[in-house]
């Protein structure tokens, strides 16, 4: 029998101590929203007042042929004001993507008991964490969301560790989506006048994770989020939405793509995938392009999943804006850190807009 989800020490138990999740939650049949997930007023999403990212998908076939250098304008662009695109003909089979939803639609539907085992805790292998939220310990509002996180060290592995339900078709998306993560990482390196050697693109991308998330329907999202604001603190991420949409971005600075501080949504486009500017590119960069802080919206129609693929230098890789971009600006934005050090800063504290990159500040 389910507890009493206004107790919130009960409710914490059943879902994130026992691994029931959000979606055991609403499976007993939730008709309102418990007080622990209640976002105060400033973190709601308002939708009637958030406008349409209305840019084209970037269509990444015509990299290397004569429309080069416009593409490679577009990405350029796109991460030096919003951090957030979308692309087309990537490289990712359309199919593959039909079948990654489906996939994690059906993990998500298992026995709450099929995905505890790989509760943090738990785990039979530190690759794989199932769990639910960001930081549950530390946050003052829950997120509506679960999730299962998996680690990519090699093949063997993966094929080892990963859960069997899902294994194959993430291995396949990670596979299938590197290449075109290289080549964004060429394009922006060589605008910041590096000439990017692969041995350093194998630096920015050598840690690699694929995550399924699931938000199931909510009895009321207005007063919910399903995942806060916040910036990725790696290089870049690969996203593939559903048809649902749910995902905001916020404006950073005056530009074709709307005011400072507004928040746009990138409606979902059949076929393509979302590409967001992480925490590390905007290190690199000192400041030229921008982590994107984004937000997630939760819907009461129908279950909604999201599937990105993380990228980030190894932890033990040390993190410095670019020489050949602070001798141009000057001064560089960004002190030296080790990843390690930065990534134990984001992943102790809730989720708190860019306030993670306060950590690499000079």
């Amino acid at each position: 029998m389910a507890p009493s989800f206004d107790d919130g020490n009960s409710l914490f138990n059943f879902v994130v101590r026992d691994g029931n999740g959000v979606k055991g939650m609403v499976d007993s049949g939730l008709s309102t929203v418990p007080q622990a997930y209640m976002q105060p007023p400033i973190e709601r999403i308002d939708k009637d007042r958030a406008r349409k990212h209305g840019q084209p998908p970037i269509d990444l076939s015509k990299l290397g042929g004569p429309e080069h250098e416009e593409v490679a304008k577009q990405i350029v662009r796109a991460s030096e004001s919003l951090g957030f695109f979308q692309v087309v003909n990537h490289g990712v089979p359309v199919d593959l993507l039909e079948s990654l939803k489906d996939t994690a639609h059906d993990f998500f539907s298992l026995p709450a008991e099929k995905k505890a085992v790989y509760r943090a805790d738990v785990s039979p292998t530190p690759l794989v964490k199932y769990g639910t939220s960001f930081v549950p310990q530390k946050e003052k509002a829950l997120e509506w969301k679960d999730y299962i996180s998996m680690q990519y060290t090699n093949d063997a592995e993966a094929l080892q560790n990963w859960p069997e339900e899902i294994r194959d078709v993430s291995l396949e998306y990670l596979r299938t989506s590197m290449s075109m993560v290289r080549n964004l990482l060429q394009v922006l390196l060589e605008n910041l006048g590096v000439k990017p050697e692969d041995s350093m693109i194998d630096v920015l991308v050598d840690k690699k994770m694929v995550n399924m998330n699931y938000y199931p329907t909510c009895p009321n999202p207005d007063f919910t989020v399903g995942v806060g604001r916040h910036s990725d603190m790696g290089t870049l991420t690969i996203l593939l939405q559903d048809g649902i949409g749910g995902l905001y971005v916020k404006i950073e600075e005056d530009s074709e793509f709307g005011k400072k501080g507004e928040w746009v949504e990138i409606p979902p486009v059949p076929g393509a995938l979302v590409i967001n500017v992480g925490d590390m590119i905007q290190v690199l960069s000192n400041g030229k392009y921008k982590s994107a802080e984004h937000r997630v919206r939760t819907t009461s129609t129908k279950s909604r999943v999201s599937i990105p693929v993380f990228t980030m230098p190894n932890a033990t890789a040390k993190i410095a804006p670019l020489p050949e971009v602070v001798e141009k600006d000057g001064n560089a934005l960004y002190k030296e850190f080790i990843l390690a050090d930065y990534m134990k800063n984001f992943f102790s504290n809730a989720h708190d807009g860019k306030k993670s990159l306060d950590f690499a500040k000079n």
